[in-house]
């Protein structure tokens, strides 16, 4: 609990501002910190009698020359949770140290408590990375579930109550910048305060937030009854716009299906970094993804790149040898996924709709099949959908 490093640290500095040698023992006198660094590793035989007792004690010349390794001053406990768990001491006569003695002792306490409080903060933090880390990987061949849902009860967290995987990868977009010599962000620097912007929404005591890796958070939300969809999303944006008002920071988020189990969870969080990478990939511009609007994507991407190649040549290669073949496959995409309806598809890709029926036309024409051949269109759609997958 008390550190030789933060013992010497807060030593060093106390016996800076105050004029007068600070010395602090562990609970067995042995001096661990100390102004005066010849004395760090002594023993300092006043301190065993104060830890036992509690008690602050003053010693003169001659009282300190009859003790080991004491000198002159005053020895004061320094207590935790009711616990002594060692001595603070100020050398000089009584008299002028006196008036420290109480000021110092309190001070150290403070900062031993803080320091508490920070460790257990950071193994808490490491622990919830582990069990995110153990789910986002959970093989039930190699590990047993309950061993996790065991584990995860030890944390305070309950993995049978329903919730769903949230993933946020937090990137520097401005690449401009960086090229005028202007300075960027480093994701490690930035980590802890990005986990507090995420806390910050996601505040539910059973919800798990930890680092995945620099740039990456990743979430297990804890849904409430009745919760639905539209507010996880605001809560996600809220987020995202949160970070991008930092300088030179963007957020994306990904979002699973929900699950109540180790094996559900494990899926829901695969799905929130697929919907990540493959909302990335699609027409929406929206920072948030959800896995429902991409599970054809996902099936898509599933397929080897040999069939998706396959099915590019036989459905779409004279489409994508026209000049505006960008243009043409976001068409298509855009009529397929707004219900082969002329207003949503137009207000989709932001153009007039006469626009959207002159590029369908062209495609018609190219293609031979009418684009209300829903058939043969959803198989242009799948073609349009692999190229944006990086088919070709």
């Amino acid at each position: 609990m008390l550190s030789p490093s933060l013992a010497q640290e807060i030593a060093g500095d106390t016996s800076a501002v105050i004029g007068f040698n600070v010395l602090i023992t562990d609970a067995e006198g042995m001096v661990i910190g100390s102004g005066d660094s010849s004395r760090v590793g002594t023993f300092h035989e006043a301190s065993v009698e104060v830890v036992r007792t509690q008690e602050a004690a003053t010693h003169s010349a001659p009282e300190a020359q009859r003790l080991r390794g004491v000198r002159p001053g005053v020895t004061l406990p320094l207590v935790t949770d009711g616990r002594a768990v060692g001595t603070v001491g100020i050398t000089g006569t009584p008299a002028q140290v006196r008036r420290f003695g109480l000021l110092v002792k309190r001070q150290t306490e403070i900062l031993l408590r803080e320091s508490v409080m920070l460790r257990s903060r950071l193994l808490s933090e490491r622990a919830a990375e582990k069990l995110l880390a153990d789910i986002a990987s959970y093989d039930p061949q190699v590990v047993e579930g309950d061993f996790l849902l065991f584990r995860a009860a030890e944390l305070g967290f309950d993995l049978r109550l329903r919730r769903v995987a949230v993933a946020f990868e937090v990137t520097v977009p401005d690449t401009a910048a960086r090229r005028r010599g202007a300075p960027t962000q480093d994701m490690a620097l930035i980590r802890s305060e990005l986990l507090r912007s995420v806390r910050e929404v996601f505040a539910d005591p059973q919800d798990i937030v930890a680092g995945t890796a620099p740039g990456w958070i990743g979430v297990l939300h804890r849904l409430p009854a009745r919760r639905p969809t539209t507010a996880l999303v605001a809560d996600c944006r809220r987020v995202a716009d949160v970070i991008a008002a930092q300088d030179g920071l963007a957020a994306r988020v990904g979002i699973g299906e929900p699950a109540t189990s180790v094996s559900g969870l494990h899926d829901s969080y695969q799905d929130a970094c697929d919907a990540l990478r493959l909302g990335g990939r699609s027409t929406d511009d929206s920072p948030v993804h959800l896995i429902t609007d991409l599970r054809v994507h996902q099936v898509v991407a599933a397929v080897g790149q040999s069939a998706r190649n396959r099915l590019l040549d036989l459905t779409a290669a004279e489409l994508r040898a026209q000049p505006d073949w960008p243009a043409l496959r976001d068409t298509v995409t855009a009529w397929c996924e707004n219900g082969f309806n002329l207003v949503r598809a137009s207000a989709a890709l932001h153009v007039h709709r006469n626009t959207v029926v002159y590029r369908m036309q062209k495609i018609e024409q190219i293609t031979g099949r009418p684009m209300r051949d829903h058939r043969a269109t959803m198989a242009l759609y799948l073609a349009c959908l692999a190229d944006r997958l990086g088919g070709g």
